[in-house]
């Protein structure tokens, strides 16, 4: 019986670097159309992401510490991979488009409209998403335990101050863009799942925040306590919800910035 053919070597980084940035500028240069139909999408499948970490959240009450957070980011990851295989535009993935603009091969202004363009089509999408949730009782789930975790979740997201927001929204999509940048250089469906999953999982489990992933999870907790006739902690309300889009937003513009900036500056300054 022959052996089965070996699997190909992982792309080396250096033309991860040129992948990524050939990538970004078709990404920049989209019709508006494209853009938002694909920003849609990736808001709803990063919801996805949210309600499986909701489940999961609500069933982890009997594991260790950091055992159950790391059983919610697994889940979150799917998320993720929706968004690289089946093909979508998020917003926290195109703060690498930093690396292009470096290359001098995108201009701001192409940036600017990507960035915006995106981040309000996942917006919609991750609230369309919610609402479709709530419609199917999805929160009912485990006799309520869904609703339950998915509104301690957003409670504690709420309940942050702007500098730790901040500071997590820039490790937390280190994270998601070191995941899409080792997807970019996997060579199968499987290898990409292989490298998605683990700083997924990492920034979930670590309590980190994502302006996309807050786009589903904050109205989740929110429609589901209203659905439930729960009470709202006293950190979440609509209000807060939405201030605390800004600061991952910001941070994340600033770990992607890092990610891209960073392998630029080693692998094409000179290119």
């Amino acid at each position: 019986m022959a052996n089965a053919p070996a699997s190909p070597a992982m792309t080396p980084p250096e033309d991860i670097a040129h992948t990524v940035s050939a990538t970004c500028v078709s990404k920049a240069t989209l019709p508006a159309g494209a853009m938002v139909g694909l920003g849609l999408l990736a808001g709803a499948y990063i919801g996805v992401g949210s309600l499986m970490a909701a489940l999961l959240g609500a069933g982890t009450a009997d594991l260790p510490y950091g055992m159950a957070q790391l059983v919610t980011g697994i889940g979150f990851a799917v998320g993720l991979i929706l968004v690289l295989l089946a093909g979508a535009e998020l917003f926290t993935g195109n703060t690498l488009m930093t690396l292009p603009l470096a290359q001098r091969r995108i201009g701001v202004g192409q940036l600017l409209r990507a960035w915006c363009v995106v981040w309000l089509a996942n917006l919609i999408g991750a609230l369309v998403l919610v609402l479709l949730a709530i419609g199917a009782g999805v929160h009912l789930a485990g006799d309520g335990a869904v609703a339950a975790s998915a509104i301690e979740l957003a409670a504690d997201k709420a309940g942050k101050p702007a500098t730790t927001i901040l500071a997590s929204g820039v490790l937390a999509n280190m994270l998601v863009c070191l995941a899409v940048w080792m997807a970019a250089g996997a060579s199968s469906a499987v290898d990409k799942v292989a490298v998605i999953v683990p700083p997924i999982a990492a920034f979930v489990a670590l309590g980190l925040e994502h302006s996309v992933a807050n786009m589903s999870l904050l109205p989740l907790g929110l429609l589901a306590a209203h659905a439930s006739d729960a009470a709202l902690p006293a950190d979440l309300g609509w209000a807060p919800a939405g201030a605390n889009l800004l600061w991952p937003t910001l941070g994340n513009i600033i770990g992607g910035a890092v990610i891209g900036l960073g392998y630029w500056a080693i692998h094409l300054r000179d290119s």
